[in-house]
């Protein structure tokens, strides 16, 4: 049954914003930057800008970390992402509603106004997949934005997932959680399709080799 009454979308917000919290406290949180000054925290003080980068089946890891306002996260247009949007509002996230498949031009647009003011969040690989896939328009976003694009991988230990295409993750309550960043990606000013297309794989190869890592460590635990 899809939830439409505006009032039960808000409720459903309203308590998926709390379980997210409750549940985000009782994790072990791990980090592995290769470059230190990408981290948000950092990047909070410095004043630097940055495209985040990560999966969608991951989400609930920045979603409890990270909720900021100057965190701008771009959501799709569709309906699921309605109920996403009233959670990630509600825990302090700031939302472009459009993805690569609708409302694209609307949010790039949006996404390249807003870089005056924070970060720029992205899941590559949403809204409907394949998972673990990054679309060109993360690449076109850093081409016409001129922020470096740090594809992260996160992972869960021992997560249950969801039958859905990205096998969405949720995390046992204390368990551990990893992310593993690598170095960032600049995306030319002028880039040409060619170099779209290069810079889309690079970000790729990377976020899945530190998604692969970030596993490898929580399993460690």
């Amino acid at each position: 049954m899809k939830i439409q009454h505006p009032l039960l979308v808000s409720a459903v917000g309203t308590v998926g914003a709390a379980m997210v919290r409750q549940l985000g406290r009782t994790l072990k949180y791990h980090f592995r930057y290769q470059d230190p000054k990408v981290a948000p925290e950092v990047a909070r003080q410095t004043g630097q800008r940055y495209i985040y980068a990560f999966f969608h089946e991951v989400m609930l890891f920045p979603a409890y970390y990270w909720p900021w306002p100057e965190m701008h996260i771009l959501i799709s247009d569709h309906r699921d992402g309605e109920l996403i949007t009233q959670v990630v509002s509600r825990l302090g996230f700031s939302v472009v509603r459009g993805s690569t498949t609708r409302g694209g031009s609307r949010a790039l647009r949006e996404m390249t106004w807003r870089i005056d003011q924070g970060h720029l969040c992205v899941t590559p690989d949403g809204p409907r997949g394949p998972r673990r896939h990054v679309h060109q328009g993360l690449a076109y976003l850093g081409s016409r934005t001129g922020l470096p694009i740090v594809g992260a991988g996160m992972a869960f230990q021992r997560p249950w997932r969801a039958k859905s295409w990205d096998r969405f993750a949720v995390p046992r309550p204390f368990s551990h959680a990893a992310c593993v960043a690598p170095a960032p990606v600049l995306v030319p000013p002028d880039a040409d399709r060619e170099t779209i297309e290069a810079c889309r794989l690079e970000v790729e190869r990377r976020m899945q080799a530190a998604t692969i890592e970030a596993e490898a460590w929580v399993s460690e635990f």
